[in-house]
């Protein structure tokens, strides 16, 4: 705007020299001159009349130009800054539509100008331009709400979780009990339901649930959260660290449901967490209905607008909260979860492992790859899985002494009898594995119709070590008959036999 009346006050009545007027107002002595000279030519002098405002005075010095009061058409900004949330949407194209409707409007640099000018008068967090549909933003509340325990009197804190769209101002809140991943993760399933769809962004804050390497260039989201993400088919953008702007639509939403919620229930005692929610979904209600201040239309009117016809569809499949874990498994091949010992491929002994972790199974993943599985266990005995151990393993966790006593009946009764004996005075289950590894050797080594031999001159005789069948077999007493085993009565005179007619 020229600084006409100005440079005439301060040159005509204050005397001011052309330097000091330069000086004060910022204006080069050569417009100066300019004014003054065009106004001895207009024959005007000082003090202005009273009638002349600054748009007759522009007129009278500068008589060539257009009539300043006759300004040329220009869009309505409220609607221009609704059109520009829209998705492509640029004012060089809302510029040529306008001036289609009026051929005698602004120019475009005017228009982007303007248009900046106005959304200078808009609240600081609706500078910032958001597309409909494209962002969320989510964060927590610092004031919490207390729920009254009735069992025992004692007051427990609910954290208030807080969501909005970026286009409309839709806003969503709940309670849950704590900050941790599994209430943070349900709280965006619930936030997506209430808005029935799904942003292609949603940018949160650097809590643990949700940032496992906070970062301004490369954060590390958590594996879960980004499992939710993929579930929803949307991207999760951290803010950077201590930059509070990169959420501004979500600091101001918190703002806005501790004044018109937390702050309207603060007076009221909640027996349980549902009970708070539905006081908190009845004023979440009133809150998105209510009109705004400088913009015609409210929260939820803009919602139905802007945002719901862009957003995503919800998938079809229900989100079954998951979590990802490291592991490793140890010596024994088995990792542990929630206090259960679980198998794991024997050749992933010692070695670092994935889990994807569901409320009914656990996978094991190597590499990326998904290897094994199991069904979560309720109890504390540890889920062994047969195909997970190595060949020696099974035979050794699959044996009993029954499938033992089974294989000797391929061999012989005698062979039965001799390791049912063993079994029989064996205190714990190696001792069987051991004695049946042991006459399985020997079968392989001597041959079964030996070994059957063997075990019936033992079981004549009562030999009942493992040696001296052993000793049997290499001596070759399997092989004599069974009339050398027959007692026999000494036939001759000698004077350390006493014979049998001692004893009668």
């Amino acid at each position: 705007m020229r600084k006409i009346r100005q440079v005439l006050r301060l040159a005509l009545e204050a005397g001011f020299s052309r330097r000091s007027i330069s000086k004060s107002l910022h204006v080069s002595r050569d417009i100066i001159t300019d004014y003054l000279t065009r106004t001895a030519a207009a024959g005007l002098t000082w003090p202005l009349p009273p009638e002349m405002d600054d748009a007759q005075l522009e007129l009278k010095l500068f008589p060539g130009q257009p009539d300043a009061t006759l300004r040329r058409p220009e869009p309505n900004w409220e609607m221009v800054h609704q059109e520009m949330k829209a998705k492509g949407a640029t004012l060089q194209v809302l510029h040529q539509e306008f001036l289609a409707e009026y051929p005698m409007g602004i120019g475009y640099s005017l228009y982007c100008g303007r248009y900046r000018l106005w959304q200078k008068t808009l609240r600081r967090y609706m500078r910032q331009p958001h597309v409909a549909g494209e962002r969320a933003f989510v964060d927590y509340a610092g004031p919490t709400m207390e729920v009254l325990n009735v069992q025992t009197g004692e007051f427990r804190k609910a954290q208030i979780f807080v969501g909005i769209l970026g286009a409309s101002n839709y806003t969503y809140a709940e309670a849950h009990w704590s900050q941790k991943l599994p209430n943070w993760i349900a709280a965006h399933a619930r936030m997506f339901e209430f808005f029935d769809g799904v942003p292609q962004i949603v940018v949160c804050d650097n809590l643990k649930s949700a940032v496992t390497k906070a970062s301004r260039t490369e954060p590390v989201v958590h594996p879960t959260y980004q499992n939710m993400a993929a579930h929803y088919k949307t991207v999760i953008l951290p803010a950077r660290p201590r930059k509070p702007k990169d959420k501004a639509k979500v600091e101001n939403a918190v703002r806005v449901v501790e004044r018109w919620i937390l702050f309207r229930l603060r007076k009221r005692i909640f027996a349980s967490l549902e009970e708070l929610n539905t006081a908190i979904a009845s004023l979440l209600a009133d809150l998105n209905a209510r009109p705004f201040q400088k913009m015609s239309g409210s929260r939820r009117s803009q919602y139905e607008e802007l945002d719901r016809p862009v957003l995503k569809a919800l998938p079809e499949q229900v989100y079954e909260y998951t979590e990802f874990l490291s592991a490793r498994v140890g010596q024994d091949g088995c990792f542990n979860v929630d206090g259960i010992d679980y198998s794991a491929p024997h050749m992933l002994s010692r070695q670092e492992i994935d889990l994807r972790v569901t409320a009914a199974n656990i996978e094991i993943l190597h590499r990326g790859k998904r290897v094994a599985s199991h069904t979560r266990s309720g109890g504390n005995s540890p889920i062994i899985d047969p195909q997970h151990l190595r060949a020696a393993d099974l035979h050794f966790g699959g044996w009993d002494a029954a499938h033992a006593l089974e294989w000797t009946d391929t061999i012989g009764p005698h062979t039965h009898q001799y390791l049912q004996q063993l079994l029989a005075t064996s205190g714990i289950k190696e001792h069987g594995y051991r004695a049946t590894n042991a006459l399985k050797r020997m079968e392989s080594e001597f041959g079964s119709s030996r070994l059957e031999a063997a075990c019936g001159r033992a079981n004549a005789i009562g030999a009942t070590l493992l040696s001296s069948l052993r000793s049997i077999l290499r001596k070759g007493l399997d092989k004599q008959g069974a009339t050398d085993l027959e007692h026999q009565e000494a036939t001759f005179d000698h004077p350390n036999v006493r014979g049998s007619d001692y004893y009668h």
